[in-house]
């Protein structure tokens, strides 16, 4: 398990406590729309504040790349934010410098304040060492619970953390103690569901994962890469061609390593792209000419299940069909209800994370059955390919 101080190993006691936290959230007309990454950094702010702590809380939204940009001010999340904490909170104009010092000097227990975007300073994104003295030097202890920014080393992700005492949020910790139960210690065996369009944008994760899982299933538009690899027909459907060699090199490893791939055995076809468009479900050698794949077929699905039954551990990201268009979303739902209905039963420990495949489980009705989904998209990503996160890294080296 990752080593990193936690809010209960710190003393916060009567300090600010600068607290990175994801309000990248998606606005319209000046309204939060979606209020998930909010409701999930209440715990931390609350527990901060039950140590004594006053939480001031540092984000960035959307890109401004060093400029100020009013459309892009955390101004707008503070009634959402409010709602949310069921307290005011103090918004402060800037995230460095008098204006922030005096606001942060005025704050009395109890308080919150956010303060604003920081990438307004181009000094945030170069990680640069004396935005980060700034930023530092207007708290006593600093709390990441932004996994989902983990990946990029910017200053008030990974320089904060070498300049004060440091420590995980909630959410954060969370993350990291599920992402450790899915593949850092595992109880095995282990299997990963992978789909989406492209093997050319998932292939560092397929190449981490076969020397990690015990079962590999690939689905969607990347299952066709596979199945071209291995001189089966795919039509007009989705497939990188080019890919081939490395869809083979990755079979290869694979078998090597003693993981087992799964394809699809049967496949469900169409002449167009669209909601209720006319389909047939044939074996996976037979897609015609004029035909694309769009989903797996039911017998793929019973294999899946048999297999899924079978393991203790399950890492899902991305879908295993055109899960947006029905009839093409039944291979996706049917898997995920299997694999809810598993971790519901305390067979399986399950953790899923990326965009469509939030939105696939939440459309199937089971993104709640699941032990752990992870929102935070390309870190989720990165770290199921192996690789360091600046974010998570600095932690480990401030518990040291």
């Amino acid at each position: 398990m990752a080593k990193f101080n936690t809010i209960d190993d710190m003393e916060l006691q009567g300090k600010v406590v600068l607290t990175r936290v994801d309000l990248n959230v998606p606005v319209e007309n000046g309204q939060v729309t979606d209020t998930t990454r909010i409701d999930k950094i209440v715990p931390t702010v609350k527990d901060i504040q039950a140590a004594g702590g006053i939480p001031v809380l540092l984000a960035h939204f959307d890109r401004p790349k060093g400029q100020r940009v009013e459309s892009m001010s955390l101004r707008q999340i503070v009634p959402a934010l409010e709602a949310a904490l069921g307290q005011s909170v103090v918004f402060v104009d800037d995230c460095i410098g008098g204006v922030a010092k005096r606001a942060v000097a005025a704050l009395q227990p109890g308080d919150v304040a956010l303060l604003e975007n920081t990438r307004f300073h181009a000094g945030e994104e170069q990680n640069d060492a004396t935005f980060a003295a700034s930023l530092a030097a207007l708290g006593g202890a600093y709390v990441n619970d932004a996994f989902s920014a983990a990946h990029r080393a910017h200053a008030s992700t990974e320089a904060l953390a070498r300049l004060l005492p440091a420590g995980a949020g909630r959410l954060m910790e969370a993350e990291l103690k599920a992402l450790d139960a899915a593949l850092g210690n595992p109880q095995r065996p282990v299997m990963a569901v992978v789909g989406g369009a492209k093997v050319s944008t998932k292939l560092d994760l397929l190449m981490n994962l076969v020397d990690k899982v015990d079962h590999l299933v690939i689905g969607g538009g990347m299952a066709n890469t596979f199945l071209v690899a291995r001189e089966i027909e795919v039509g007009k459907s989705l497939a990188e061609r080019d890919m081939a060699d490395t869809a083979r090199a990755i079979l290869g490893k694979a078998e090597a390593t003693g993981c087992q791939i799964h394809l699809p055995v049967d496949i469900v076809v169409a002449r167009e792209f669209k909601a209720g468009a006319e389909s047939q479900t044939l074996p996976v050698g037979e897609c015609p000419d004029d035909a694309m794949i769009l989903d797996a077929g039911p017998a793929t699905v019973e294999a899946l299940r048999q297999a899924m039954t079978a393991c203790k551990t399950l890492i899902w990201n991305g879908p295993l069909g055109a899960f947006e268009i029905d009839p093409f979303d039944a291979a996706t739902n049917a898997a995920a209800k299997t694999a809810a209905d598993l971790t519901m039963a305390g067979a399986l420990v399950s953790v899923a994370g990326g965009g469509d495949t939030v939105a696939a489980l939440n459309k199937a009705g089971v993104a709640g059955d699941f032990t752990f989904i992870s929102t935070a998209g390309g870190a989720f990503l990165e770290w199921m390919e192996g690789k360091i996160l600046p974010g998570v890294a600095a932690l480990e080296a401030a518990r040291r």
